[in-house]
């Protein structure tokens, strides 16, 4: 590793897992200090756990429900303590529950929205708070293909997607002043646990009649061939992260494998 990241602090969102946890351990790797946020404290602990076997000392775990935030605000606090600031926030945390355009329901509407939308703008303005006293940082944001177009058994999801990107846009303008940039990345199809439950729930609603048809039908339309797996994306997060990325701001970065091609 090339120390890309040395003595940055990093917090990841919804990091016990998948995307999240790879990029926890690739930017340990590269240096940083990485606060390992994720709902589940058992998930916090062990990625860790994990981590500290070959980087000891540069994560800490951090529990919140991005959708509240005096838990999110709790959080960033202890990470404040333990690495002494806040350089870079990835608002990765998401959710998905596939439903019939005409089945979707408030409850339905409000889960997704509240997490991946509610909980990314929550984490613009607790992120930024704490850095604007450091004079400035990095906040970057979870996307989707789904930002960019719109799917019948996902709209929610969609709807969510693109209003990260918008909120991406907003607070890149609201907080330029501040030297802080704000950008998004868009995955497709990714082999994480939170797909391997989007396929069951596809499968429940009838829109694929076996485990991994879903997935299989999405990646047809890949020009590289194949879905991502979570270390096909670790090169965006690390430039996203990095002064490599310094003069780059509002932006939205499609990272799927070209199947959405603008």
């Amino acid at each position: 590793m090339t120390g890309r990241l040395d003595g940055r602090t990093v917090v990841v969102t919804g990091a016990g897992s998948g995307m999240g946890r790879a990029f926890a351990g690739a930017f340990v790797a590269e240096g940083a200090v990485v606060g390992v946020l994720d709902r589940s404290e058992d998930l916090a602990r062990a990625a860790c756990d994990d981590l500290d076997r070959e980087h000891p000392g540069r994560s800490v775990p951090l529990v919140a429900d991005v959708r509240r935030r005096e838990e999110v605000a709790a959080a960033f606090d202890r990470f404040l303590d333990a690495a002494g600031g806040l350089d870079v926030l990835f608002n990765n945390a998401g959710v998905n529950r596939p439903m019939h355009l005409l089945d979707v329901t408030e409850e339905n509407w409000h889960l997704i929205m509240d997490v991946n939308a509610l909980g990314t703008l929550i984490g613009i303005q607790e992120g930024a708070r704490r850095m604007i006293p450091r004079g400035g940082g990095k906040i970057v944001n979870t996307s989707s293909m789904a930002g960019r177009q719109g799917f019948p058994s996902f709209a929610p999801y969609c709807a969510s997607k693109f209003a990260v990107n918008a909120l991406t846009q907003a607070a890149a303008r609201g907080l330029a002043e501040h030297d802080i940039t704000v950008n998004s990345f868009s995955p497709g199809v990714v082999d994480t646990p939170l797909w391997t439950a989007l396929d069951a729930d596809l499968v429940a609603i009838g829109d694929a009649d076996e485990p991994g048809r879903a997935m299989a039908a999405f990646a047809e339309g890949i020009l590289r061939g194949r879905p991502a797996t979570p270390d096909d994306i670790v090169g965006t997060a690390l430039y996203l992260a990095s002064s490599d990325s310094d003069y780059l701001t509002g932006q939205t970065i499609m990272i799927d494998g070209g199947m959405v091609l603008l």
